[in-house]
């Protein structure tokens, strides 16, 4: 039987970070979440940005001088009352996931907001996963491995 502890991150001394599904060293980590097309930010429990990635193009370009500021600092003023609210339910635990989306010029972006939060259903912060994907809505039939 598996503790609560079992998806608790470990920074290992070899410098492998261990975690249930697996292990990968923090550049293996760095490279993998910057080659996606996704663009993930990450905010704590206090509200403070703590993380994002640095993906080639990014949908909304971030500079490192946002971590650590309040999230309701990186949004445009007339956004704020939603982020805030989202946020709030994400706290109590009324919501898990929220998704936007926007069209700009002939661009189509997704963003969706995840709550984040550990066994025992505490709020850890919020995951902002944003996606250009137009080529996406543009799909039909099907392409597999199998050719």
């Amino acid at each position: 039987m598996s503790g609560k502890d079992d998806f608790a991150p470990k920074q290992e001394t070899s410098g492998e970070n261990t975690l249930p599904s697996g292990h990968f060293t923090l550049e293996e980590l760095t490279w993998m979440l910057n080659a996606m097309s996704s663009d993930i930010t990450f905010v704590g429990a206090d509200d403070k940005v703590r993380f994002f990635s640095e993906g080639k193009e990014r949908v909304f370009p971030r500079t490192r001088s946002i971590i650590g500021r309040d999230v309701e600092n990186c949004h445009p003023p007339k956004s704020l009352a939603v982020v805030e609210k989202l946020v709030s339910d994400f706290k109590a635990g009324t919501k898990d996931s929220e998704s936007f989306w926007i069209q700009k010029g002939s661009k189509f972006i997704l963003i969706r907001y995840y709550a984040v939060r550990n066994n025992n259903q505490e709020y850890l912060g919020v995951l902002e996963v944003t996606e250009e994907i137009s080529e996406l809505r543009s799909l039909d039939g099907q392409k597999t491995l199998l050719g």
